[in-house]
């Protein structure tokens, strides 16, 4: 039989949280953002989680290829553009668009002639300062793009970087989009501006954040993008990752768990073994402490994670037992809660789910 660790993917949670982007966004058209192969969910998965999205986005070209081969027909858009003159010509052959945020990628795409004329968006740097046009070199840059014969839509985008805190000391994100409409000032186009962050913004800010496109990512996943709880912000969990307890131990006061008799017992205690370590993708330098649910009854790790078991506290469970359900994330778990413990976040919790874990649907 296999080892009792499985991901559930729950592909009708992606709908109900696409369904909330769209609540927060009416009058936007959605690009569902599936880079990092569906922020682990899987592509396939995640294409039909998110069947409703006006279009999908993602990082790798070689992934838009393959979203047409599993019969995607929408639009696609590269959300870092091409990489090179290969991926130009990808990009005409399987209608892709994608981004265009340097000069280099400019030369590369006036240099290029593609099979077919090529929908672009371009990107202002607003202070995120990863990837676009400084906002007085934008126009220039649209321009250049403009006068280019295989160049058809331009799309003009930008980044947030702090829209879950509206009053971000050091960059809000008012600040941002007065310099993406300072930039863009007089540019024709439709404009994408807001991450999930800024699309929980669009309710309070609808003016503001006012735009054709918006690109949800970790929300579609059931992930908060912060300021508030996943729950609270109306999101079901896309991913539950289980598994059971497959030894217990009865140890006494001054007996020590784990690698580095890192925990140290106070008194008898009862310690259950779950079959899940880093190996799986569970976070090796979680404390102890970081909550876990056994048989629905939230308790508590101890001890270091090894590479393929965890150890948690049976105390005030005493139904528990070898075969004992342990859900690490997801449904009665939330997975932003385990991050947080970890001192890191659910997107990286999503994407390290490693390849040996067994996937399901349910």
């Amino acid at each position: 039989m296999p080892r009792p660790i499985t991901a559930t993917i729950h592909i009708a949670a992606m709908r109900h949280n696409l369904a909330r982007a769209r609540a927060c966004a009416p009058d936007a058209k959605v690009w569902g953002v599936l880079k990092a192969n569906g922020y682990g969910h899987g592509l396939e998965r995640a294409m039909r989680g998110l069947a409703a999205a006006d279009g999908l986005a993602l990082v790798e070209p070689d992934n838009a290829v393959r979203l047409r081969e599993l019969g995607w027909t929408g639009p696609l858009l590269l959300l870092e553009g091409p990489f090179d003159a290969a991926d130009i010509a990808m990009m005409a052959q399987y209608d892709v668009n994608g981004a265009i945020h340097c000069e280099t990628q400019l030369a590369l795409l006036e240099a290029a002639r593609p099979a077919r004329p090529l929908n672009v968006h371009l990107k202002m740097n607003t202070g995120m300062n990863r990837l676009g046009f400084m906002p007085q070199a934008f126009a220039a840059a649209h321009a250049r793009l403009r006068a280019l014969p295989h160049v058809a839509d331009i799309t003009l985008m930008t980044h947030f970087a702090n829209a879950d805190d509206t009053a971000h000391p050091r960059l809000s994100i008012h600040e941002q989009v007065r310099r993406f409409r300072d930039g863009a000032q007089g540019l024709p186009g439709p404009v994408s501006l807001a991450n999930s962050a800024g699309i929980f913004q669009m309710p309070q800010l609808k003016d503001e954040l006012s735009s054709h496109w918006v690109r949800p990512g970790i929300m579609l996943y059931g992930g908060t993008p912060g300021g508030q709880t996943a729950e609270a912000l109306g999101l079901k969990p896309a991913m539950t990752l289980a598994s059971e307890i497959i030894a217990i131990q009865d140890i006494g006061a001054g007996d020590c768990v784990g690698y580095g008799s890192r925990f140290q017992a106070d008194g008898p205690m009862r310690i259950g073994v779950v079959a899940c370590g880093y190996a799986d993708g569970y976070p090796r330098h979680a404390p102890e402490g970081t909550p876990v649910l056994v048989d629905g009854v939230r308790t508590r790790l101890v001890g270091r994670v090894s590479m393929d078991m965890l150890t948690v506290d049976l105390a005030g469970i005493p139904g528990s037992n070898v075969g004992s359900r342990v859900v690490l994330w997801g449904e009665g778990m939330p997975i932003d809660e385990v991050a947080e413990a970890s001192g890191t976040i659910g997107y990286e919790l999503m994407c390290a789910l490693a390849q040996r874990v067994q996937v399901v649907e349910g």
